[in-house]
């Protein structure tokens, strides 16, 4: 009996462990999930600055000095903006 009594608790004991790990493996793939979602966001505002970038080269000849300074300022904030999300998902 005693050693019934064991067995049951160990099965317990196990049920309730694997209980806990399949809870945070849920929590684990929605993490995941939402980092990728993070990512794809990140990966098309990326493409979308480069393009951006691109007509600022084209059209930087046209431009006068407070406009280039005003591109400059806004493609900075972007780009920390970008760095801080980034640092954010490798934590």
């Amino acid at each position: 009996m005693l050693a019934l009594d064991n067995l049951s608790k160990k099965i317990n004991l196990l049920i309730k462990k694997q209980a806990t790990l399949e809870a945070e493996n849920k929590r684990l793939k929605t993490i995941i999930a939402s980092h990728e979602e993070t990512e794809k966001k990140l990966t098309a505002q990326l493409a979308s600055l480069d393009n951006n970038l691109v007509s600022v080269r084209i059209d930087n000849k046209t431009e006068n000095a407070e406009e280039k300074e005003n591109m400059v300022r806004q493609l900075d904030k972007l780009i920390q903006e970008i760095d801080i999300i980034l640092n954010t998902l490798n934590d």
